[in-house]
């Protein structure tokens, strides 16, 4: 079953969606939204597999709310307005629904997302370690095994015991071979294993009795934090 979520400013929309969602057996609509801050409460406290998320809203836009969540569930865009598609897709969006849609546009998109999810599930099952250039070797790291990442110039640094190592490859990169619900970008040079992190506050963290600040732009963090440490 695919549990996912909508939010829309506008409540005919969401009744669509909940009577399409109805219609397919293996989607399970488990909450609808009308504002993004009750819709990120309610994520911090709950898992979700699919998101249906409008663009244009009063008090958000959807793209900058869907940047703003750590962990980041599949979405599918739905909004009245065909400019935003481009940028839609650039966040890696499944689909974009172009509002007033037909059932059998909302199902393609259903199924463009299951078998995604599908997709993300088999390789969930066998991502525990990743390999990594050092010097002139392929060298496979264990992701239980990380304590830190950092970036230095054009390179990072994995601390794992015994001894670090560098390789040439932006965080960025190195972010897309990660786990999202294992590991988090904190700082424009910092991603962190989630189960190292031993204290936190708004502005800083202890990872393997290392103090590592949060980013300004990564301030959404925190809350993360505090949701995860509580349940």
């Amino acid at each position: 079953m695919i549990h996912c979520i909508a939010i829309d400013d506008e409540p005919l929309a969401l009744q669509l969606i909940n009577e399409y969602c109805s219609k397919i057996s293996f989607l399970q609509l488990d909450k609808v939204f009308t504002n993004t801050d009750e819709a990120n409460n309610w994520l911090q406290q709950n898992k979700v597999d699919l998101l249906f998320l409008d663009i244009q809203m009063p008090d958000v836009n959807g793209l900058q709310f869907y940047k703003s969540l750590i962990e980041k569930p599949p979405v599918v865009f739905t909004t009245a307005f065909r400019d935003f598609a481009v940028e839609g897709f650039n966040v890696d969006a499944i689909d974009y629904l172009l509002k007033p849609f037909e059932y059998d546009r909302f199902l393609k998109s259903v199924y463009k997302a299951k078998e995604y999810i599908e997709f993300l599930s088999s390789q969930e099952l066998q991502l525990n370690s990743i390999f990594i250039k050092v010097n002139y070797e392929i060298m496979k790291v264990n992701l239980k095994d990380i304590d830190l990442i950092e970036a230095l110039d054009d390179y990072i640094k994995l601390y794992i015991k015994p001894n670090p190592v560098l390789t040439l490859m932006t965080l960025k990169s190195i972010q897309e071979k990660l786990p999202a619900r294992d590991f988090v970008r904190v700082h424009r040079s910092f991603i962190v294993p989630l189960n190292k992190i031993e204290k936190f506050s708004k502005t800083k963290l202890m990872v393997a009795g290392k103090e590592i600040p949060v980013g300004s732009s990564y301030s959404n963090v925190y809350d993360q934090l505090l949701a995860l440490s509580q349940k």
